[in-house]
């Protein structure tokens, strides 16, 4: 799988604080992984999504106007933010927040330095962690709700303070013993 690495030359300064993608790559739906350097501060996306995972270094968030999307995982030393959806095919975790205007979906886990915040559901087969609180369903633009909107699902929660929200856990999916392969027999272990 192709790995596209941005690095400050692929961003331009919008105020000071904010770096935009002027890169040439379309990223809203790349073949491949997607790696920005750190020392960047926050960058900033129209939208931005992978068939691979998406990593920002230490130093760096990640904003997306509209959606953030990884076939596999989303992972950012500083933050992450979406004007609609965050969804990763593994784990999602940041640094610091991470926060969407409609949902946040995660295949396998979701870890928040900080906070996490979702204008819809939140999602994860496995575990969900942030140090302070989350907000699921904190949508103001809908006039009906049919009470799905603020689910928070997890296998376990592990970690900070459900503050708005309806919190579901599912249970860790038990996983099969590993198979070991010993001078051609196969034992499995305990």
């Amino acid at each position: 799988m192709n790995t596209l690495k941005l690095t400050s030359k692929d961003f331009k300064k919008s105020d000071g604080y904010w770096s935009d993608y002027i890169g040439k790559e379309d990223v809203s739906d790349f073949d491949g992984h997607i790696e920005i350097e750190g020392g960047l501060g926050w960058v900033k996306f129209v939208q931005l999504g992978a068939k691979g995972h998406i990593l920002a270094n230490a130093d760096t968030g990640i904003k997306a106007g509209e959606g953030i999307k990884a076939g596999w995982s989303i992972e950012a030393g500083w933050g992450i933010e979406a004007g609609w959806g965050i969804e990763a095919g593994t784990g999602i975790e940041a640094g610091e927040g991470i926060e969407a205007g409609t949902g946040i979906e995660a295949g396998e886990g979701i870890k928040a330095g900080w906070g996490i915040e979702a204008g819809l559901s939140i999602t994860c087969k496995l575990t969900l962690k942030c140090a302070y609180r989350i907000f699921a369903g904190i949508c103001y633009w809908r006039e009906k709700l049919d009470g799905t909107e603020n689910l928070i699902t997890c296998g376990r929660f592990e970690g900070g303070e459900v503050a708005y929200g309806k919190l579901v856990e599912t249970g860790l999916p038990e996983t099969e013993p590993e198979i070991i392969e010993v001078n051609g027999k196969k034992y499995r272990a305990i």
